[in-house]
């Protein structure tokens, strides 16, 4: 079974291990830096995650690679589906892995105005090539967090993205769609 395949399995089943998803991370091809640019669509990729479902709950939407030093980690949707940026606030997700939330839709109206009041127009995070599990391959960095994310690619236009947070239990795995949108059409 190749990657692709290995990788659509997996998420067919909805939630696997922490060690299944560290396997297919691993098979899986580093990318560089100009490949991460653009606007990516975000969807989770579950492991029994103390954070599986916070996103989505929280009308995530994805990624932006401008350039090296310009990156916006977190851009979400608003009522009206408009895409906003968001600088990451280390309490948040401090609580956010150490207290169980409620990942449920009734819960996006709030987390929209929590996510509303956070609003940037700045970088939050900048790209670099580092070595992470044996392979050299795109990193995001985020500026205020101790926070990497990890990308290896599964196709043209898919990556599957492993969050490394200093402290954190186990990695957080997410999956990235480059997006034809622009930073103009956001």
């Amino acid at each position: 079974m190749n990657t692709i395949e290995q990788f659509k399995g997996l998420q067919q089943k909805g939630e696997i291990s922490t060690e299944e998803a560290l396997e297919l991370f691993d098979r899986l091809d580093s990318v560089n830096l100009e490949f991460m640019m653009g606007i990516w669509r975000g969807s989770g990729f579950h492991t029994n995650h103390p954070m599986d479902g916070l996103l989505e709950a929280s009308n995530w939407y994805g990624k932006e690679f401008i350039g090296p030093d310009q990156v916006h980690p977190l851009l979400f949707l608003d009522g009206h589906k408009k895409i906003f940026k968001v600088a990451p606030n280390p309490i948040a997700m401090n609580l956010a892995l150490r207290f169980p939330f409620p990942k449920s839709n009734a819960i996006k109206p709030l987390l929209t105005l929590v996510n509303s009041m956070l609003k940037t127009e700045e970088s939050q995070a900048r790209i670099r090539m580092m070595e992470h599990r044996q392979k050299i391959s795109a990193t995001m960095i985020y500026d205020h967090l101790p926070i990497h994310d990890i990308f290896r690619k599964i196709d043209d236009d898919t990556v599957l993205g492993l969050m490394d947070f200093k402290g954190m239990q186990q990695p957080f795995f997410f999956v990235l769609k480059r997006t034809a949108l622009t930073s103009e059409s956001a």
